[in-house]
């Protein structure tokens, strides 16, 4: 991901259904940190979101990757994923996730992967459900009202 992916991510993070379940819907400014902040994490953890792109024409229809988030006070490596509306349920945001997982296990040294969303998002929850993923709590934060988290352990992995 880079800024060259400006206007293809305006169009899944400025989406108001899409974004129906994060505190705020991305302005253009809020779009150019959200990809400054991934070339930041490429460049410090060899990871961050990446930009999901159609195999047959390269299009850009969101974003899918691995960063490090404060879940309940803890620092700890998330799968997330955002997906153009109309390009959702059609297995992308399963694919990719699918994909980030394999890429975590093999590359870190994680004793588990984490997805959090809003208590609401169960789009998100499935799709994390969909690679393996499994409830581990739900706690109250100001952002989310409650967040729901689901995780995969390493040892329970073994795809590998």
């Amino acid at each position: 991901m880079n800024m060259d992916d400006f206007g293809s991510l305006y169009k899944v993070l400025a989406d108001k259904d899409i974004m129906q379940h994060y505190p705020y819907i991305f302005d253009g400014k809020r779009v150019r940190d959200w990809i400054e902040r991934n070339m930041n994490r490429y460049r410090e953890n060899g990871f961050g979101l990446w930009a999901v792109c159609l195999k047959d024409n390269g299009e850009m229809i969101g974003d899918c990757g691995l960063t490090l988030q404060n879940i309940e006070g803890e620092m700890l490596p998330e799968i997330g994923y955002h997906i153009r509306a109309d390009q959702q349920r059609k297995g992308y945001a399963k694919e990719a996730a699918a994909a980030v997982r394999d890429w975590a296990f093999t590359n870190t040294d994680y004793p588990a992967l984490y997805s959090y969303c809003k208590h609401t998002n169960v789009g998100s929850y499935k799709t994390a459900e969909s690679i393996g993923m499994h409830f581990e709590k739900e706690y109250p934060d100001s952002d989310n009202e409650i967040t729901h988290v689901s995780v995969l352990f390493r040892r329970e992995f073994t795809d590998i």
